[in-house]
């Protein structure tokens, strides 16, 4: 079962939870990472601390930057295969 970072209220690093989630598979032009290693920054402590530019919406996830191996692609997902090594920066909103 894939593991997140998650959580329920803005505070100190006792807040983060962290959980199992069931597999899913990828959507329409999506891949899904088997994640070796995240990203925990200053701009993702600050958010937890209820101290950014955007308010969390709770409950909130963490570990947008990720380093890790493509292990399932979906349909209309163009230029990468499965077994890839990839890493993300993310454009979307840290709220999300």
């Amino acid at each position: 079962m894939p593991k997140i970072v998650r959580f329920y209220e803005t505070g100190g690093a006792e807040v983060l939870k962290i959980e199992d989630l069931p597999l899913m598979e990828p959507g329409e032009g999506e891949v899904r990472l088997k994640v070796d290693a995240i990203g925990i920054n200053r701009a993702e402590v600050m958010f937890r601390q209820g101290q950014y530019l955007e308010t969390p919406q709770l409950p909130s996830r963490l570990g947008y930057e990720v380093a890790g191996i493509v292990d399932a692609v979906g349909p209309g997902a163009t230029g990468i295969k499965i077994g890839d090594r990839v890493s993300t920066i993310p454009s979307f909103s840290i709220g999300t």
